[in-house]
């Protein structure tokens, strides 16, 4: 594992290393009973049916593979309104024994203007992206390493979290992770083609509707959205479908690969996106890491099955 982070996806988000050669052996993934299933209970049934899938929008990364524009059709499905909390995860791991991939390297990524003096010392940082940091004992628990915990985050989105991890939680409670086109499809909240889950303006009226970097990338955070760092995951207004923080926050596994047997899709941007560098909070925009990559801005939301599908 490379604690430079020397195979970087992007500019948002610090990887682990070539998936290929990194192998870790995950705890058994138990059976989901019904106790278990509890945690899918909840999801918002979505119809399906076919929607315009990316984007051609002059502000996007081409290089990302965020266009053409395409007619996608997608079955009925669930999906989670929030992204999964810090109880929600500590619940899964009480029971199932998880020891996640970060607790497990010894080590996360954190942004580094949230560490202490002594933290930050200890920390090594990304050469490519200086304001990440490589912090021993960062963790879901530890969210800004050693000293740090999840007290008074616990309806805040679990971060520190890999794709394996992801699984793990989804396999525990019956759920799955949802595909790249379920996520975009949801998270468009019934709009076609706008930028935004709300529309095609950033802040209509004045009002924020996500939780993104405010201020000037990296030095200088105005937190006018009301957060420096995670939101709760219910946090300012539901799209149209009833989904929460779609879009900033943090971001989000899905399914899918990005690049065959190397990188996994993430989807919705995080509090670090900034569009000086990264304006990858549109609904349209997408990311990828390793599978057994987490920094403190990766999270997600779980997916299932129509109950209306047959057999």
């Amino acid at each position: 594992m490379d604690q430079d982070g020397a195979a970087m996806r992007s500019c948002c988000t610090p990887g682990h290393g070539d998936a290929t050669t990194v192998t870790l052996s995950l705890a058994p993934r138990p059976a989901a009973s019904a106790v278990q299933r509890a945690a899918a209970r909840g999801l918002i049934d979505l119809p399906g049916g076919r929607f315009l899938m990316g984007t051609d929008d002059p502000d996007a990364f081409p290089a990302d593979g965020e266009g053409p524009v395409r007619k996608v059709a997608v079955d009925p499905f669930r999906i989670a309104p929030t992204t999964v909390t810090n109880a929600q995860f500590a619940t899964f791991v009480k029971a199932a024994g998880h020891v996640t991939e970060a607790e497990r390297f010894g080590f996360s990524f954190v942004f580094g203007g949230f560490l202490p003096e002594d933290v930050a010392a200890v920390s090594r940082p990304v050469a490519a992206v200086p304001w990440w940091r490589a912090v021993p004992g960062a963790s879901w628990r530890h969210p800004e390493g050693a000293g740090s915990s999840v007290t008074g985050r616990q309806n805040h989105p679990v971060v520190h979290i890999s794709w394996n991890d992801a699984q793990a939680y989804c396999a525990w409670s019956g759920t799955r992770l949802p595909t790249e086109a379920e996520w975009e499809y949801a998270a468009r909240g019934g709009l076609e083609q706008r930028r935004y889950p709300w529309g095609d303006e950033l802040a209509p009226g004045g009002r924020h509707m996500c939780n993104i970097w405010r201020g000037d990338f990296p030095t200088l955070n105005t937190a006018e959205d009301g957060y420096e760092s995670t939101a709760p995951a219910k946090s300012f207004r539901p799209n149209g479908f009833g989904l929460y923080n779609v879009v900033g926050n943090v971001w989000e596994w899905c399914a899918d690969w990005f690049a065959p047997d190397t990188s996994r899709v993430m989807r919705g941007g995080s509090y670090l996106c900034h569009d000086s560098y990264c304006n990858r909070y549109r609904v349209a925009a997408r990311s990828s890491n390793t599978p057994d990559s987490s920094t403190g801005n990766i999270g997600f939301r779980v997916a299932a099955d129509s109950t209306e599908r047959g057999p």
